[in-house]
């Protein structure tokens, strides 16, 4: 299966760097997974960020760019089944902001930190010529025999998302609710065998879970849960979900999906396909959004509309 441009240049990168056999989980997933001083319990390690003109506007609440800064790191937490704990915060701001935007920003951090459970241990500032940038340093931890990654998947399982998905360009990639408390849940209940979060559209994860689970697969696109406006093509590649992708043995599904309906009554999950043995995408597969080639060619034409919105 075709990795795409921005999984290319990390597995060359990597080469260049020494990384531990014996770390439980390394580079490739949604977090780094490593052993602490507590038996049987992984501190997660995740950083992420964004920059201006391609994950927010200048025009965008502040408050709300502050509150996506700490989410997306959290949705990866979520992906993995942990809990969130102590984040360090970075930002890189031109000479034409003025110190009130940042102040706007960090109480959109603040409500998220407060909400979700994270502690703000420190950071750094500094001044560049143009374009905001933001960076996040999260922590976590789990229970080892807990902990969920994209290569436990097998040839049958099931694929299910949570929620609905495409058309995050209206307001949802600035005010989503990361999916821990649906990720803890799934994994102390031990019903996925793999699972991520959805960032950079279905058409890019879920080639990497199979990809990473030694699997091809196989998906119902009319049964894609798609958000109001979004059509087939956008739930598979618009991007900013932040919604989960899991693997489910078949003997377990239906278990969970009655499990789910009693826990989680306001989110929907829906199953969309299932695991194959190894085999190429689809040939109209469209991929999602890559950081070094940008979204695919069919809705680059509909990005420009936007961002000039």
């Amino acid at each position: 299966m075709k990795a795409c441009a921005e999984d290319k240049l990390l597995h060359a990168l990597l080469r260049f760097v020494p990384i531990p056999k014996n770390q439980p989980l390394g580079p490739g997933d949604d977090c780094a997974a490593i052993k602490c001083g507590k038996p049987g319990t992984l501190i997660l390690l995740k950083t992420d960020c964004i920059a201006e003109d391609i994950h927010f506007l200048r025009s965008h609440d502040p408050a709300k760019v502050g509150w996506k800064a700490l989410c997306r790191p959290l949705s990866d937490i979520a992906a993995m089944g942990g809990s969130p704990a102590e984040a360090l915060i970075t930002f890189f701001s031109p000479p034409d902001i003025d110190p009130s935007y940042w102040k706007k920003f960090y109480r959109g951090i603040g409500r998220a930190a407060r909400q979700f459970g994270v502690t703000i241990a420190g950071g750094e500032m500094s001044r560049q010529k143009s374009g905001i940038a933001v960076s996040v340093m999260l922590t976590g931890h789990i229970d080892a025999k807990h902990l969920l990654t994209r290569s436990g998947g097998e040839p049958g399982d099931l694929l299910f998302v949570t929620g609905q998905l495409g058309g995050s360009i209206a307001g949802h990639h600035l005010n989503f609710i990361p999916r821990l408390k649906e990720g803890q849940w799934l994994a102390k209940n031990t019903y996925p065998s793999a699972m991520m979060d959805i960032s950079d559209g279905l058409g890019s994860d879920l080639p990497r879970l199979a990809r990473a689970s030694g699997c091809g697969f196989e998906v119902h696109r009319e049964s894609i849960p798609r958000r109001k406006g979004a059509d087939i093509r956008g739930a598979l590649s618009d991007g900013e979900d932040y919604e989960l992708l899991v693997a489910v043995p078949p003997k377990k599904a239906s278990l969970l999906q009655k499990k789910w309906k009693a826990t989680f009554p306001k989110t929907r999950l829906t199953q969309i396909g299932a695991l194959t043995p190894p085999q190429p995408a689809p040939p109209d597969w469209p991929g999602g959004w890559d950081h070094f080639e940008g979204p695919p060619k069919t809705n680059r034409r509909r990005e420009r509309k936007e961002s000039q919105s």
